[in-house]
């Protein structure tokens, strides 16, 4: 496959990430956070970043640093900078969360952690979007899921800047209006453009070449698919400038401009949920492996997540249901998609190193006989019915129930062996 080189830093990525996740399922275990707490609580933010930046932000980066050269048929353009970006990651999130239990009245004071945090995030975000962004600028022209992943890398962008105003606002380093402003009203704003915008859409667009790789479907480009990304593109346009235009210059709330987003994200995701069950119906592997198994599980999780919000919205219960929502977008969708996938991606690294330099010299094993799923379905299976439970006792405010459903698929994760080397057959 052109472009399938091994990146030497994805599997730190995916480390660090799962790392994070299994903090932030003790946590939820130990009823830390939502629902337990208020939404806006300090100690719910500390939960949302570790799972928000930790684990999904830190997978879908160290996704696309092995996978955009592949998506463009290109080498990485600087392959050392996510070593750096990582650090700065790592250490901008430790930052931001020290500030966070500082707020929830910990032994540290909230500034100048949250300033730090927010800086070092920047700077890792940044070296990550523009080693990507090069790296596709120089393939130019993209194709269709490239596209996706540049309008998603821009939202990210889009996302930080917020973040960081945020955070130097509440730590003590801005003081004017404008940013107080922003501060009170732009936080629907910076949670819907980090979970449906850069993590999302980032992903849905990454999905379309997994998808079709793993199942042997094939990738012409379809007039549903150019509405998917138009329709997409202007919802994250639209929520990420016309969201900051209407706090700052009109001096209103943004509901407008979240309606009109939600409008076209609606759009977005039909056309991409028609172009995903042909995928499916037109693959050539007839028998589904376990990581397109269980993506079908996400993408109804997303399905339903996102028509539950509809509904919310038309009927004024978006403000009390919108804690389970984000619950079952990040760990229905967002992590039983990641979780899937790294079933298959990391079999898939594994067998580049270790087997992809001795195709044709020796007998070598398929990618699929790396992994068990027989072992694998029934946790994948529980991991996901835990998520349900936990998104109902969300809604339903049952704060006992949820933390046993989060221990429910805390335990229900698949073995996935990072970094172990298979032995060579000779």
């Amino acid at each position: 496959m052109i472009g399938a080189s091994l990146s030497r830093w994805t599997l730190s990525y995916f480390t660090t990430a799962l790392v994070a996740l299994l903090g932030a399922e003790v946590l939820m275990v130990a009823g830390f956070g939502f629902p337990s707490r208020a939404i806006a609580a300090p100690e719910t933010l500390v939960l949302v970043h570790l799972v928000g930046v930790g684990w999904l932000s830190l997978l879908m980066c160290g996704a696309l640093i092995q996978f955009v050269p592949v998506l463009v048929t290109k080498p990485l353009v600087h392959p050392d900078l996510p070593a750096v970006a990582l650090a700065l990651l790592i250490a901008g999130l430790a930052s931001l969360i020290l500030g966070f239990l500082g707020m929830a009245g910990g032994a540290v004071r909230p500034s100048p952690w949250l300033q730090l945090g927010g800086i070092g995030l920047a700077c890792g975000f940044a070296l990550n979007i523009w080693s990507l962004g090069r790296t596709m600028w120089t393939a130019r022209p993209i194709g269709l899921p490239a596209r996706f992943v540049a309008v998603g890398l821009a939202s990210l962008a889009g996302v930080i800047a917020l973040g960081l105003v945020f955070s130097f606002t509440i730590g003590g380093w801005f003081a004017n209006d404008l940013a107080a402003r922003l501060t009170s009203q732009a936080i629907p704003i910076h949670a819907a453009a980090g979970l449906g915008s850069w993590l999302t859409f980032t992903a849905a667009g990454v999905s379309y070449r997994l998808l079709a790789m793993f199942m042997l479907a094939p990738e012409a480009e379809r007039r549903t698919s150019a509405v998917a990304l138009l329709a997409g593109g202007a919802s994250i346009f639209i929520l990420l400038i016309g969201g900051p235009v209407c706090i700052l210059v009109l001096q209103r709330a943004p509901t407008h401009p979240l309606v009109a987003a939600l409008v076209l994200a609606t759009l977005s995701l039909a056309c991409y949920g028609y172009d995903v069950v042909r995928l499916y119906r037109a693959r050539k592997r007839k028998k589904l492996e376990l990581n397109a198994k269980m993506a079908a599980w996400a993408l109804g999780c997303l399905g339903l997540g996102f028509l539950l919000t509809l509904l919310a919205t038309a009927s004024g219960e978006i403000n009390r249901s919108i804690g389970a929502l984000t619950f079952l977008f990040a760990f229905g969708w967002l992590t039983g998609l990641g979780l899937a996938k790294l079933y298959k991606i990391i079999a898939f690294v594994t067998w580049l190193e270790c087997y992809g330099p001795l195709l044709g010299k020796r007998p070598t094993p398929r990618v699929q006989d790396l992994v068990d799923e027989a072992r694998a379905l029934p946790w994948l299976r529980l991991y996901f019915v835990s998520v349900a439970v936990a998104s109902a006792a969300a809604l339903f405010g049952a704060p006992l129930i949820f933390r046993a459903a989060a221990c429910g698929f805390r335990r229900s994760r698949p073995r996935i062996p990072i970094g172990s080397r298979p032995p060579i057959p000779i």
